[in-house]
């Protein structure tokens, strides 16, 4: 009789406190990840005013020696950014806060890059008592040498005393050298790992990653639910498309992969992945993407669980910026300057696999062969790219052999690592521009070829069909295509253009590229981190300057 009763009794016990334990669970990992945050923001307290110190001794210094040329630029900046607050007013211009850039690779040069420098120069300038503080593994440079590099490569000239670099030490964990298998969940566990690399070093006021980290920020929020997170996506680390090239006819590196139970693995791996990047995702406060194609997955991936959230701001693209205006200055587009151009196909893209040059060889050789014999001047393929490493390399030797097997090798010219006055050389005298990838994020190139008044001919999906390449004033400013001889036709119409049509054109290609400049960009981004500074004041209401 004891023996049932005391059964029955830890039969209730358990009946009873299991769902009372699922409920507190959650409560208790939440209240976990607090108390780890609480510890670490303590932690870093010291170093946050030995950087605040610093700042304002550098300040005066740089006062001292007096301003450097290049800042009435920021005159046009502070025009508009006076108006950019949430409620349209002038803001806080005075706030003195920290922000934190997350951008581990910051000394890369590359289009990342650009709107990393823009987004910190318009920062700087419409909130200029604010610290912009950029983590990043780039061991092997120093502040001044950075900022140096980011004047030279990019003509952006940020204030040194208002940033900080500080340096990450376990940047190796987001290689994906280091993650052979299942690199996409690899990589992004090892963003956590670099992001407490991060908050150790400094716990910020407003956290925002620049470089495609997403994990970084829903782990933020779970130490730190009362910092800001912002993100600038340039592409999702995983979307639909990706999902949907698994399929039978799908386009890609992985175009019908899906197949087999190896598919059906790599399908379901896929799908869990992209479910676990819509949780993380849901935690971000203000989301920026570098494209309507990239919003339009974001908005499915982490729409409904941001959806959710209290208060909320929709993802909205905001254009990288593009130096549109330094190639309207360096390239003529006019009636005189169209006796300097010649039948050249330009193709400027790194020689990786997704640039798909095999498909633009085998479309050149197409309409090569179908326009023979004709009378007017023989058209060549120009290819410009980077050579990273020995793979590329490789993939130059083959690309190579094939227009050899086309028939096509001396109406192809390849250059590897060209220099910028090579490359506007190529932009000066070249009359189609080509871009080849599936699904091209944005198409910074592409829009180079438009601020060059070069016809484009582009990949019929992502951002050059989307955002690039569209009608202005209801009339075309290039072609789109998908098959090769898709290509080998757009060529054909883009070349036989009468002299009238072809510079009408140009000049429209060039007046929608300006869409893109580093303006543009500035007045959207100063928004968006409105915002960002609004909800930090909002949770923050005593440290808030009035």
């Amino acid at each position: 009789m004891d023996a049932f009763f005391s059964s029955s009794v830890l039969l209730f016990l358990l009946l009873f406190f299991a769902p009372l334990s699922c409920l507190t669970i959650p409560f208790t990992i939440s209240l976990c990840g607090r108390a780890v945050g609480w510890y670490v923001r303590k932690k870093t307290a010291p170093r946050r005013e030995l950087l605040l110190s610093r700042a304002e001794a550098e300040e005066k210094e740089y006062h001292a020696k007096g301003s450097p040329n290049g800042d009435h630029e920021w005159e046009k900046v502070e025009s508009y950014a006076a108006g950019s607050d949430i409620n349209g007013g002038k803001g806080s211009k005075d706030w003195t806060g920290v922000i934190g850039f997350f951008h581990p690779f910051c000394n890369a040069g590359g289009g990342g890059e650009r709107v990393l420098w823009a987004a910190i120069r318009a920062t700087q300038k419409r909130w200029p008592e604010a610290l912009c503080v950029v983590y990043t593994g780039d061991h092997d440079v120093d502040k001044a040498q950075i900022i140096e590099r980011v004047r030279t490569s990019f003509n952006i000239q940020l204030h040194p005393p208002k940033i900080q670099f500080l340096y990450l030490s376990s940047r190796r964990f987001v290689l994906a050298s280091t993650w052979p298998r299942f690199t996409l969940l690899g990589q992004s566990l090892g963003s956590l790992i670099l992001a407490y690399d991060a908050f150790n070093l400094l716990v910020v006021d407003i956290f925002i990653d620049t470089m495609g980290y997403a994990f970084t920020l829903g782990f933020s929020k779970f130490l730190f639910p009362d910092i800001p997170t912002g993100a600038y996506v340039h592409y999702p680390t995983i979307s639909t498309d990706m999902l949907g090239s698994l399929d039978e006819g799908g386009q890609g590196l992985n175009a019908g992969k899906g197949t087999g139970w190896r598919g059906a693995a790599k399908r379901t791996y896929w799908q869990a992945f992209a479910w676990l990047y819509g949780f993380v995702g849901g935690q971000v406060d203000v989301v920026m993407t570098n494209s309507t194609w990239t919003q339009g997955h974001i908005r499915r991936l982490w729409g409904p669980r941001r959806a959710g959230r209290r208060k909320t701001f929709e993802a909205e693209a905001v254009f990288p910026p593009v130096a549109v205006e330094e190639l309207e200055q360096a390239v003529d587009v006019s009636a005189e300057s169209e006796k300097n151009r010649g039948k050249y196909l330009l193709y400027i893209a790194q020689f990786r696999p997704e640039k798909n040059h095999q498909i633009i060889l085998d479309a050149f050789a197409k309409f090569l062969h179908a326009s023979k014999g004709s009378a007017q001047e023989k058209p060549r393929l120009i290819l410009i790219g980077s050579v990273r490493d020995s793979d590329d390399a490789t993939r130059v030797y083959k690309l190579r052999l094939l227009a050899h097997e086309l028939n096509v090798k001396d109406s192809v010219e390849f250059i590897c690592d060209a220099s910028w006055p090579q490359i506007l050389h190529w932009l000066r005298c070249s009359w189609v521009g080509v871009n080849g990838m599936w699904n091209e994020h944005f198409g910074i190139g592409v829009v180079e070829y438009q601020a060059a008044g070069l016809i484009s001919v582009v990949n019929a999906s992502g951002g050059p069909k989307i955002d690039i390449v569209v009608e202005t004033d209801g009339k075309p400013t290039g072609f789109h295509a998908t098959t090769p001889e898709e290509f080998a036709i757009a060529f054909g119409k883009a070349l036989t253009l009468n002299s009238d049509e072809t510079l009408a054109m140009r000049l429209r290609a060039r007046a929608s590229a300006k869409r893109f400049t580093e303006d543009a960009f500035a007045e959207k981004w100063l928004k968006h981190m409105a915002r960002l500074i609004k909800l930090h004041e909002d949770s923050h209401p005593s440290t808030t300057k009035v």
